[in-house]
């Protein structure tokens, strides 16, 4: 059969993938002019970076299984991560247990009872029992209202800003469950995951195996304008590619892996219930200001910032999690946040945007100076964060639509776990999954 996929990301490239290796034809479009969608790179010293930061977790089997399918598994390191906390002007080091006991903004009590709430989420084996609650009322009656203010509050404004008190609480639930999956045994260091030649070097690997196998293509720069529906069943794509002006082509069945609120401009109107699980979710932004520097300005790899007086949530840098060599020896440093599209720090130039950071960065390190700045790089990255809410099983959209050979794979649909390459791909099959046993 001949399938349509949009979209080159982890998704769409997995389905692809999957198509091609049981004998199908997958074609796939792309709008972007590069492969891998929110883990797509650019050249940074000599070396590839992700436009946003990416790892894995040793949970991440789907990806981990791929890149060893690739034959890229020798450049797969695991690497024990460095993480801190920013509160009160200062860093605290949270990588272990004993760094929690050292944590001196909460009581001992309070950091004891924080502990064990965190050990006694890390055992819980199935978070869908969380649904009915939000993780702020969980975690303000379990943890306290003192580590709450200070711990979680800041860090769940600082990623989900207005909503932040809408947020399930299986959600948060899941991000704990993956870092202890990273850490083997509970008193060992958590070790993340990244493939020295970059995400960038697999995806453009995964899509050149989708290319060479038969009757398969991969397009960029290639505009899906709409997807072709005749008697209530999707029967191909009108797309524009480079050097060519619109034109349709014919697919059995088509795999659209947009944002939902995309999806909903490329399809005829669809029966009420399905449409409303679409447009009923909303997503946040990702903004990502990464500064190229001659030194360190840290030694973690992971900072979150848990004051809200601050522009940015994280602060991730890269070279204290890889080496700098990789990067010429310059030192990389993500500055993230993640606002509406209406947010005036979304719609800030690169140029502007750095100067609102720049005097908080001194509170990170008080020996910054902007001449350590040998360059530095401005992404959006838009619907990068579904706002995932209480009960939200029961408003996921099905893959299979309500238009017959129609089937959706977004990150709106993983779930209870977040968004992230892992997840992508086992989507990407799962959908595969479906589209072959509703044509066999």
């Amino acid at each position: 059969m001949r399938v349509g996929v949009i979209g080159a990301g982890a998704a769409g490239l997995a389905a692809a993938h999957e198509l091609g290796k049981k004998g199908h034809q997958a074609h796939v479009f792309e709008r972007a002019p590069f492969l891998g969608g929110q883990a797509s790179t650019f050249d940074v010293g000599g070396g590839r970076l992700e436009r946003g930061y990416h790892h894995l977790f040793m949970s991440d089997t789907h990806m981990v299984d791929l890149i060893h399918e690739l034959g890229l598994g020798d450049k797969l390191a695991w690497i024990e991560s460095k993480v801190g906390f920013f509160h009160g002007d200062r860093i605290w080091r949270f990588t272990s247990p004993t760094d929690l006991l050292r944590f001196g903004p909460l009581p001992l009590w309070d950091r004891l009872r924080l502990g064990l709430v965190t050990l006694y989420l890390q055992k819980v084996k199935d978070g869908l029992k969380y649904e009915g609650s939000t993780a702020a009322e969980w975690l303000e009656k379990r943890v306290g209202r003192r580590a709450y203010q200070v711990v979680w509050e800041p860090m769940l404004r600082g990623k989900f800003g207005e909503h932040y008190r809408e947020i399930g609480m299986t959600w948060l639930w899941g991000k704990i469950y993956l870092r202890v999956a990273s850490r083997g045994k509970p008193w060992e260091r958590e070790k993340l995951g990244y493939p020295m030649g970059s995400f960038g070097e697999v995806f453009d690997t995964l899509g050149a195996r989708v290319a060479r196998a038969p009757g398969c293509e991969v397009h960029l720069s290639a505009n899906v304008r709409r997807v072709v529906v005749e008697d209530d069943r999707a029967a191909g794509l009108e797309v524009e590619t480079a050097g060519e002006g619109p034109r349709v082509r014919d697919y059995d069945a088509v795999i659209a892996t947009t944002p939902s609120y995309v999806f909903t401009r490329l399809v005829p109107p669809l029966p009420e219930e399905y449409s409303r699980k679409l447009t009923e979710v909303n997503y946040l932004a990702a903004v990502l200001m990464i500064l190229v520097l001659d030194r360190p300005l840290t030694d973690i790899y992971w900072l979150n910032i848990a004051d809200r007086s601050m522009p940015f949530v994280g602060v991730i840098e890269q070279t204290n999690f890889v080496d700098p060599s990789l990067y010429g020896g310059n030192h990389l440093v993500y500055l993230t946040n993640y606002p509406s599209r209406s947010n005036p720090l979304y719609q800030m130039s690169g140029e502007d945007l750095l100067e609102e950071f720049l005097p908080h960065l001194r509170r990170v390190n008080p020996g910054f100076d902007p001449s350590w700045i040998l360059e530095y790089h401005h992404h959006r990255v838009d619907a990068a964060q579904p706002i995932i809410g209480v009960n939200y099983s029961s408003r996921i959209p099905d893959v299979r639509t309500p238009i017959k050979g129609l089937y959706l794979a977004n990150t709106t649909q993983i779930y209870p776990e977040d968004r992230g390459t892992n997840y992508s791909v086992r989507l990407g099959k799962e959908v595969v999954e479906a589209v072959l046993k509703d044509f066999s």
